[in-house]
């Protein structure tokens, strides 16, 4: 008999997700793992038992003092994780609507010193408490969503210290929050304006001197780049890619967000975690992520609120075989918390179906973040899962505006309605 500090019963049902290859691709990333009338049992912050309903008396005991969740008849999933965000950031650019809405395009916005540069100057001033505060309180509102893990990248400060600066605050907000953090240095966000005019100086002091310090420390556990038109070239993102993965960081790179650029082809060329945005990619770069076995993160709102807005190409990545994950890309450009939301974005726009969204929201982010341990529910694996008030998980992606009524990390409830 399993002795558990916490059960959760009366459910539609529950979505493990623990069924298949890791990460899902094609027809697989459709098989959720459903158990019908399901509960769970949770001890010490794990889950030690998933099944029917009917199997947990044989099966489990509650201890004295246990918690029982009553999820009257809805659904459970595992928590979800968000593969790419920007969430660590100082004030806010609402004062751009104005310029994308007439038109002006990122680029042309940053060039005029608004757009990245603005939350650069922005993010250089602020205090540490500060920067805590603000993402602090972002962070416990992506978890009132339902998400549990969190991507988190630099790039705001795009200097040695100042981003060596930004990664010593992960840890912190990993603790004052209880989510799952994941630092992810992109010091090549942008070329700083101090160094416009010469930006190999700037990689060169990314590969000398900013990269050697972040593995020494363990920082981060990724570095990014933003390999693009007006930001770094190819051979300046190979160089910086290269010289970290020399270093045992993995790695990631911002690929075909406004043009056709080499990105994802370069991500496939160096066997890439995971390729981000790819709204220009073509055919033949889908073909070379999927040999590669390069994850796909795909951002639904970052396309919507770009100029002119595009929608993200989910179908054609599926269809291709890339394995596909999905993020929130929250930042000042496009600030958005809630995974929900994202999910069914990607349905209504990228056309992928809701159980291809949810497993590109959970298993397959999970592993783009680098991640064994969450996006499934399982015996053995941290008790991180949300309860909502839906029929069966196809109403995520189905619905806009869907709230968990719970979210446990770790067997705690990070949020309750």
């Amino acid at each position: 008999m399993i002795l558990a500090d916490l059960l959760v019963t009366d459910l539609a049902e529950v979505v493990t997700l623990d069924t298949g290859p890791i990460p899902r691709v094609g027809e697989a990333m459709r098989e959720l793992g459903r158990v019908p009338d399901g509960a769970v049992a949770v001890r010490g912050g794990r889950v030690v038992w998933v099944g029917p309903r009917r199997g947990l008396a044989r099966a489990v005991r509650l201890r004295s003092g246990g918690t029982r969740v009553e999820g009257n008849g809805g659904t459970l999933v595992p928590g979800f994780v968000d593969a790419h965000t920007h969430v660590l950031f100082a004030g806010d650019r609402a004062f751009e609507l104005p310029l994308k809405i007439g038109g002006a395009s990122y680029t042309e916005i940053a060039r005029k010193g608004g757009g990245l540069y603005a939350t650069v100057r922005a993010t250089r001033r602020a205090t540490d408490h500060a920067l805590l505060a603000e993402t602090e309180a972002r962070l416990r509102r992506m978890a009132a969503g339902g998400t549990t893990s969190i991507e988190v990248k630099t790039g705001y400060a795009l200097g040695h210290d100042g981003e060596l600066r930004l990664l010593r605050l992960i840890p912190l907000l990993e603790r004052r929050t209880g989510l799952r953090l994941v630092p992810t240095y992109l010091g090549a966000h942008a070329i700083p304006p101090e160094y416009r005019s010469r930006p190999d100086d700037y990689v060169d002091g990314i590969v000398r001197r900013t990269l050697p310090a972040v593995a020494r420390g363990r920082w981060a556990r990724f570095c990014d780049v933003f390999c693009e038109p007006g930001f770094f070239t190819p051979a300046q993102s190979s160089r910086i890619l290269r010289a970290a993965i020399a270093l045992g960081l993995r790695v990631k790179v911002h690929a075909e967000e406004f043009v056709r650029s080499g990105g994802a082809r370069l991500a496939a060329q160096l066997g890439a975690r995971s390729a981000d945005h790819l709204l220009a990619a073509d055919r033949g770069d889908r073909a070379a992520l999927a040999r590669a076995g390069v994850t796909a993160v795909l951002l639904p709102f970052t396309a919507f609120a770009a100029s002119p807005r595009r929608v993200i190409p989910g179908r054609e990545m599926v269809d291709a075989g890339v394995p596909v994950a999905l993020g929130s890309d929250c930042s000042p450009n496009s600030w958005v918390e809630s995974m929900p939301a994202v999910i069914a974005h990607a349905v209504h726009g990228g056309r992928m179906t809701p159980a291809e969204a949810l497993t590109a929201a959970t298993v397959n982010a999970a592993y783009a973040s680098g991640l064994e341990v969450a996006g499934r529910i399982a015996a053995g694996l941290p008790a991180d899962f949300a309860l909502f008030d839906l029929p069966s998980a196809d109403h995520l992606g189905y619905r806009f505006d869907a709230r968990p009524a719970l979210v446990s990390r770790q067997g705690n409830a990070v949020f309750s309605a």
